[in-house]
């Protein structure tokens, strides 16, 4: 399941600073029980972009090489 088009357009930093708005609304329990399941199935949204962000950072990270010369250069990630 892919994450809902306005949360697929959002940075990391944009994603995380929502999700952590949710989950201080979830934490003051002042949230109605239907908007608290919203909110919670929002968070797990951001939740998965968060995550999904982080692993293709990860991969650009682990495409950095040394080469002959012994100067770090970086490889595009073949993340398809």
């Amino acid at each position: 399941m892919s994450a809902p088009a306005d949360i697929a357009k959002l940075s990391f930093e944009a994603a995380l600073a929502e999700l952590e708005d949710i989950v201080h609304k979830l934490e003051s329990g002042e949230v109605e029980l239907e908007k608290s399941i919203a909110l919670y199935q929002r968070g797990a949204a951001l939740k998965a972009h968060c995550e999904a962000r982080l692993k293709d950072a990860q991969l650009k990270v682990d495409k950095i090489v040394i080469g002959a010369d012994g100067k770090a250069s970086a490889e595009p990630a073949e993340l398809d």
